[in-house]
């Protein structure tokens, strides 16, 4: 199944926690088996009577949509908001990791996992390595730019090539993740396992970047509500200042639902639709 958020509810409706997986059916199974890693939830368990849930296009998405949840209301069970940082990624000399949306130069994101995020830049900077264009070096800079057939010139192709990767053209995308691969599979088999750990978890910091981030969008300025119905119950959601943070879900009639499923805009519809069936199905 596909990563997403749960939440359960008791039989009084009050959500009782709010979760997420990568794995939605497995995840919400879990509860009910040993929760060893878990024990504080385990008088949580007899309570549940209602399991809600939403897919999430990718797990960085089912991240965003778990903090901007908790952030708007955070139930009984829950701890925490959420244990990664909100960062962004600065491209301008070179490619930085930034604390906020500021600072010289373009700023891709915001991006949830600071850890994540840094792991993602190294592996950009394996494959593009954008600093080692600059005008000024030092010698042993120099020396490495010669080595790696880097030059001034070379910084225009360079960088249009990181946006385009932070942009997540697919082309981009798929050409350095290719790299990332052949060099991982190369320190392999020199038997540098080290060197190849550390750029498979380049390769899966990279694709955590670049997966669909639907939920949080800071650059969208448009508040829209966004609905959808199947069998009988109708999911809501409300998008402002471009994060996703309110979900409801009832019973309605087949004549309101569907009107404002309409109502919904074109991009999210999809989504919407996907929410209420999942919802009708654990009804």
């Amino acid at each position: 199944m596909a990563p997403g958020v749960y939440r359960f509810r008791d039989a009084g409706g009050r959500a009782l926690y709010i979760g997420r997986a990568a794995e939605l059916r497995r995840r919400v199974a879990s509860y009910w088996g040993s929760l060893r890693d878990r024990w504080h939830l385990r008088r949580m368990v007899p309570q549940i009577a209602r399991i809600e849930a939403v897919e999430c296009d990718s797990e960085h998405d089912a991240a965003w949509l778990e903090r901007n949840l908790l952030e708007r209301s955070r139930p009984r069970w829950n701890r925490t908001t959420g244990t990664e940082s909100i960062v962004y990624i600065g491209l301008h000399q070179r490619l930085e990791v930034r604390h906020d949306a500021g600072g010289p130069g373009r700023c891709f994101g915001p991006y949830l996992g600071g850890d994540k995020v840094r792991l993602a830049v190294s592996g950009l900077d394996r494959v593009l390595p954008l600093a080692y264009a600059a005008a000024t070096l030092g010698g042993f800079d120099r020396d490495l730019a010669r080595m790696r057939g880097i030059e001034p010139a070379s910084r225009l192709e360079l960088a249009a090539t990181i946006e385009a990767v932070l942009e997540r053209d697919a082309a981009a995308a798929a050409t350095v993740q290719a790299e990332l691969k052949h060099r991982r599979d190369t320190a392999a088999a020199a038997l540098a396992f080290e060197l190849a750990a550390r750029i498979q978890e380049e390769i899966e910091a990279l694709d955590w970047v670049m997966a669909e981030q639907k939920v949080t969008n800071h650059q969208s300025t448009v508040d829209v509500d966004i609905h959808g119905w199947a069998e009988g119950v109708l999911v809501s959601f409300q998008l402002r200042a471009g994060r996703l943070g309110t979900w409801t879900q009832r019973p309605c009639a087949e004549a309101v639902g569907r009107a404002r499923a309409l109502a919904t805009p074109r991009e999210w519809r999809a989504f919407a639709t996907r929410t209420a069936m999942l919802a009708a199905r654990l009804a």
